[in-house]
């Protein structure tokens, strides 16, 4: 029970990494705060845990309002906010000359401004509180370019700078902030999309993450308990001593730089992009 009378916020938390940390998280004791823009996903995950567990809360990230009534909900039902997970993020595949302004703008409304609204509204209730741990939900493509992902990969490299001016800014007051960056995780989107790449390309979805993944040194896609494990960790007073940092989760795929290559040579066989 790490996260014994822990109070959490997590965003994003209908849907795959999102609902593995909430799980993750109401098993060790914390009680959660979980949002995303669809209510019917969210009270599914809630309806699979136990009752007081968990609360949902419906809204957008990138709006001014619904962040503070995420707060608010938090504190009103928990009656603290300890940790604070930025999960919820979208992706728009397109280089930059095609890329619509509206779309890199709403990418990075949810990818970045989400985050910093989020932060901005928590971190005076847990410097009140004494302290308390900001886990933001970055990604390799925050460190590395992957082609034709221009707004995705740009807004995760300024969440990673977001996480570290927090981490130095508020580490007298006792916050940590520290980001996770997820490689390859094998969630319900993951295999929608790779699904399509994969019938494109005449191949079974297994078939094809078996493809993408084999140049890895785990030769595999993550699973999402995998990506709350390691939130678990860093919402706990096991981190104690850790703020700043940018945790690589990803199979060794920061070390080979095979995924992304590959993907592109796969899209590219299969007429998806040029």
């Amino acid at each position: 029970m790490k996260l014994e009378g822990k109070v959490a916020l997590v965003t994003g938390g209908g849907t795959g990494i999102g609902t593995a940390i909430v799980k993750r998280f109401v098993t060790e004791g914390a009680k959660v705060c979980l949002t995303g823009r669809r209510r019917e996903m969210l009270e599914e995950v809630a309806r699979s845990l136990p009752s007081g567990t968990v609360i949902t809360c419906p809204g957008d990230v990138s709006k001014d309002d619904d962040v503070a009534h995420m707060v608010k909900t938090t504190i009103s039902f928990g009656g603290r906010l300890d940790v604070l997970v930025n999960n919820a993020g979208i992706a728009s595949q397109a280089p930059v000359a095609d890329l619509p302004r509206e779309e890199w703008q709403r990418v990075f409304d949810v990818n970045l401004t989400g985050p910093f609204l989020l932060m901005k509204a928590a971190i005076p209730h847990m410097i009140k509180a004494g302290g308390g741990s900001i886990i933001n939900i970055a990604s390799v493509g925050g460190l590395r370019c992957l082609s034709g992902f221009p707004a995705y990969c740009s807004s995760k490299a300024g969440l990673i700078m977001l996480t570290q001016q927090a981490a130095l800014d508020y580490g007298r007051y006792n916050i940590r902030c520290n980001a996770i960056c997820p490689g390859g995780i094998k969630t319900e989107m993951t295999e929608k999309e790779f699904g399509q790449l994969g019938k494109a390309l005449g191949m079974e979805t297994d078939a094809f993450f078996a493809m993408i993944s084999k140049a890895l040194p785990l030769q595999r896609l993550g699973q999402p308990p995998e990506i709350g494990g390691v939130c678990t960790f860093l919402a706990s007073d096991d981190s104690s001593f850790m703020t700043g940092a940018a945790l690589v989760i990803d199979a060794g795929t920061a070390v080979v730089d095979t995924l992304g290559a590959m993907m592109v040579d796969a899209l590219r066989r299969g007429g998806i992009i040029n």
